[in-house]
């Protein structure tokens, strides 16, 4: 399937080739409170999603995925141990430093390991 999305406010540009990996582990594993508040720090920090998929395991697990024009953003959750991995991959090394500084203050309580942002050629 090939997806196809016009964003008139994202300008063709050349970037150096860096991704900027954000990783975190935090104790929230409520679908909502991680979508809704990960999403508000993407539309805070300039990001433009592209798409969206969410998936509900049985047990009630969850994982979700934005699509962005900039990279993505991965959320899985571990019920069984109260765990949430959440991952962000971008090619924009301010709009991912906003975004590791938002994600600190909005889940500073939840915070379970180190989290830091690390940049890859």
């Amino acid at each position: 399937m090939q997806i196809t999305k016009n964003i008139n406010t994202v300008k063709n540009k050349s970037i150096d080739a860096y991704i900027y990996n954000f990783k975190s582990w935090i104790n929230i594993t409520d679908s909502s409170i991680l979508s809704l508040s990960l999403k508000r720090i993407l539309d805070n920090t300039g990001y433009h999603v592209l798409e969206f998929i969410e998936y509900h395991f049985p047990n009630g697990g969850y994982t979700c995925l934005w699509l962005l024009a900039e990279s993505h953003l991965a959320v899985h959750t571990f019920i069984d141990e109260n765990k949430a991995y959440i991952e962000l991959s971008g090619c924009n090394k301010n709009m991912s430093e906003c975004f590791a500084k938002e994600f600190r203050l909005i889940f500073k309580d939840n915070i379970i390991e180190n989290n830091k942002l690390t940049n890859e050629v």
